[in-house]
């Protein structure tokens, strides 16, 4: 989904706006000059209410693996936001790019697709009906170990 564009400006500061339901923010780019391959291409900066630029995130080159077309990819993240806002800027053949918002994909969780599956026809392990006795939640006061209480009495109507 297409959240914003991206152009350059007289001075070749590159400068758009992210609009979303719950966003709409000035951007603009700044090039990081680094000898680390692994640096961001873009900081990324937002023009605050203050009306001061302040850094909210970072744009990686990565190239796409079918025709090898090169792109910008990361997040924008801010205290204000419920979660980070993972974007990716495309680049239009006026020089411009289109800012696109991504979901990241979850992980897949290892732990529950190594677990026995409930219907893989084995019988129930021993115990595994009986419920444990001992240790939180088994029950209240003094079958949990908590000794009585004189709450009960003290409230008594």
């Amino acid at each position: 989904m297409n959240i914003g564009t991206i152009k350059q400006n007289d001075g070749g500061i590159f400068v758009g706006k992210i609009t979303t339901l719950t966003i709409a923010m000035t951007i603009a780019l700044r090039e990081v000059h680094s000898a680390n391959p692994r640096a961001p291409k873009y900081e990324v900066l937002a023009l605050s209410a203050s009306r001061a630029w302040v850094q909210v995130g970072a744009l990686f080159e990565l190239f796409s693996n079918g025709t090898g077309e090169a792109f910008l990819n990361g997040k924008i993240e801010d205290p204000s936001f419920a979660a980070p806002l993972y974007v990716s800027a495309f680049r239009q053949e006026d020089g411009s790019f289109n800012v696109v918002w991504s979901r990241p994909t979850r992980r897949r969780d290892l732990a529950s697709e190594m677990a026995p599956k409930a219907d893989d026809g084995l019988p129930p392990l021993p115990g595994a009906d009986e419920t444990v006795g001992v240790g939180m939640g088994a029950g209240t006061g003094a079958e949990a170990g908590l000794g009585q209480s004189s709450a009960e009495h003290a409230f008594a109507g």
